[in-house]
């Protein structure tokens, strides 16, 4: 068994080192996260009281938004604080238990993902099967799926990466703890464990990506055939935003754990990071919310 005590703190990267600068990171990043938050409980709110967003559509919609209010609470908070106080110190266990809630998080929104598309595939292509198919329990296994495969690849991600020595250095080229920032500070010279792990979550996002793309040649298939264009713009409106985030959050997580180790991060890398971290769980009640007529309605009723 290899040493993992030997580094009791880690010390996250912030984008500046410069006072000022961190101000407005922190400011920057305050505003995104208390935008995600407001949008993602406002979801949370409507799909839970008012009655009419008791379909699976928006059972699935729930479940993504409160995935997307923890996963943007594991990191930006702590990246906030580290600004405000100009440290940059993060604990070992803590270290374990952010790189952990971030895997798992992360999976666990590829799936619900990858169920959404699932759900819409159904609702326009068998619709008459629909009810069927989308059961109260069949919802439920397929969200509890989720959350569990995530949290199995998320604990084979940290025991896999936390069994690894750290004696380098304990300076992570990142503003949290993400499993290739860690392999870049380990003096251990094999990885299998990692490697494994990485693999298989690779393949995971790969069976996603493919499963998403045939529901939805299915769906544009389908949609193309309907006489009425109303009805085809309002199907494409539904979509596309749902297709256009899963692109963007699986291509910006891809270019993080496909490239290459670098001793020397970029700007570019710390950009990827928060693409793929910040980003979707801030855009994804806009877009949820802002192309839905009904969704748009009840936040009016809401703000009134």
């Amino acid at each position: 068994m290899v040493n993992v005590t030997t580094v009791t703190n880690f010390l996250l990267m912030g984008f500046s080192d410069i006072w000022e600068l961190q101000l407005i990171h922190a400011a920057l990043f305050l505003l995104v996260y208390l935008a995600a938050l407001t949008g993602n409980l406002l979801i949370v709110a409507i799909t839970t009281l008012d009655r009419r967003f008791y379909s699976p559509m928006y059972f699935f919609l729930k479940h993504l938004s409160i995935l997307d209010l923890c996963y943007i609470s594991v990191t930006v908070p702590k990246s906030i604080a580290n600004s405000l106080t100009n440290s940059c110190s993060i604990y070992y266990w803590g270290c374990v238990a952010q790189l952990f809630l971030t895997i798992m998080l992360a999976i666990s929104e590829l799936f619900v993902l990858t169920v959404m598309s699932y759900d819409r595939y159904v609702a326009i292509c068998r619709p008459l099967h629909y009810e069927v198919i989308m059961n109260r329990g069949a919802c439920v296994q397929m969200a509890a799926a989720t959350w569990f495969s995530g949290g199995l690849l998320g604990a084979m991600y940290s025991a896999g990466t936390f069994t690894l020595s750290f004696c380098r250095t304990n300076m992570i080229q990142q503003f949290f703890c993400d499993v290739p920032s860690l392999l870049n500070i380990s003096c251990s010279e094999r990885h299998i464990v990692v490697d494994v792990s990485v693999a298989i979550g690779m393949s995971f996002g790969f069976i996603s990506f493919v499963s998403i793309i045939i529901s939805y040649i299915y769906i544009f298939s389908t949609v193309l055939t309907f006489p009425s264009t109303e009805s085809r713009s309002k199907a494409f409106s539904t979509c596309l935003p749902h297709l256009a985030v899963i692109m963007f959050f699986l291509s910006t997580g891809a270019c993080a754990y496909l490239k290459p180790p670098s001793d020397f991060p970029s700007t570019l890398d710390l950009m990827v990071s928060v693409f793929y971290t910040v980003v979707p769980p801030t855009l994804n009640p806009l877009i949820y919310s802002l192309r839905n007529r009904d969704m748009k309605a009840a936040l009016w009723e809401v703000w009134g």
